[in-house]
């Protein structure tokens, strides 16, 4: 089978496409006929050897940590009636293999596909979707907010922006370009700022429309997430869970700037979010069950596995926009 394969952290550079022994199923495991893997800031961050809170894997490696697809074999243990089934999976932090024509999953990990997703819409919504629910959980938007998303445009950004228009809830995207903020307006947003614009920040309080906003989705961090939360009034919250920004930390404000704005910064990902009721599965099934529905619409971008350094260096570059998937046996991008 065909697979990616890294040797050494670094540059994108080091994921090769290269054939490679295929996977076997051991007890209570499936193999899955991969179709599509996910690609997330995480994957990016490990390929280049920087931890951020999580151990290295160990080299060689297959990376990916989402795959979608059919299940061609079960181990020991397993039904076979998950024989031929179309199944998504987030395969683990420290499982991988998802970048490949072949992957193996624990059998407690899958969920089947609903009739009405394809595989692009499952693996962006098993691991990014989960995240944008637990979020949108603890914010709780109603129509009585005013909510800035950062990175409208990206896999997080554009799941939120719709879900917070259908609380009806004011709505403002912050994108970089005329063409993330044009995306940004597609998916709901009633305002979206190109936050390249040096007067960006006046911008924002546009389109705002001269009042306060009350929340703040901040997965960027860094300077732009800070600015983004200075527009909050008192008693806004501002919610983070990314750090995309070139400085590449969160935006933390400490406990007397808190006292000063009157605002409240908490982080959502991590053991708050798989605290929430019915944990990270219950996650995982709600944000499969608001796509199936069309409640949620992910945006997919899509390279084939080949492809996979340029879709790294794409995500990294913040060339990409929504999910970024490798799709293994495509010969052209989408």
């Amino acid at each position: 089978m065909y697979a990616i394969r890294q040797y050494e952290f670094g540059p994108p550079e080091t994921l090769v496409y290269e054939e490679t022994a295929p996977p076997s199923p051991g007890p209570g495991e499936v193999l899955i006929a991969v179709t599509a893997a996910g690609v997330h800031l995480m994957d990016t961050v490990l390929r280049a050897g920087r931890e951020m809170g999580m151990a290295l894997p160990r080299l060689p490696m297959t990376p990916g940590r989402e795959a979608a697809g059919v299940v061609e074999a079960v181990g020991a243990g397993v039904g076979e009636d998950w024989l031929g089934a179309r199944v998504v999976a987030y395969l683990g932090h420290e499982r991988n293999g998802g970048y490949a024509a072949l992957a193996v999953a624990p059998v407690e990990a899958l969920h089947r596909v609903p009739a009405t997703l394809d595989d692009t819409a499952a693996v962006a919504m098993i691991g990014t979707g989960r995240t944008a629910v637990g979020v949108l959980r603890q914010a709780a938007l109603s129509a009585d907010d005013a909510v800035v998303v950062t990175a409208a445009a990206g896999g997080l950004g554009t799941l939120f922006v719709q879900e917070a228009r259908r609380a009806g809830a004011l709505v403002v995207g912050l994108a970089g370009g005329r063409h993330k903020t044009a995306l940004a307006l597609e998916h709901g947003a009633h305002g979206a700022v190109d936050y390249t614009r040096p007067d960006w920040r006046e911008r924002l309080a546009d389109e705002l429309k001269g009042r306060p906003s009350t929340v703040v989705l901040d997965g960027v961090g860094g300077r732009l997430g800070r600015t983004a939360a200075e527009s909050l009034g008192a008693g806004g919250r501002h919610l983070y869970f990314g750090w995309a920004s070139d400085e590449g930390h969160f935006t933390r404000f400490d406990a007397d700037e808190l006292e000063k704005y009157r605002i409240s910064s908490e982080m959502v990902v991590g053991p708050s979010l798989f605290a929430l009721p019915g944990g990270v599965r219950g996650l995982e099934e709600t944000a499969l069950s608001w796509a199936a529905t069309g409640r949620l619409r992910p945006v997919v971008r899509c390279y084939p596995l080949a492809e996979a350094a340029e879709a790294h260096r794409a995500l990294e570059g913040r060339a990409s926009v929504g999910k970024v998937v490798l799709r293994p046996g495509a010969g052209s991008r989408r």
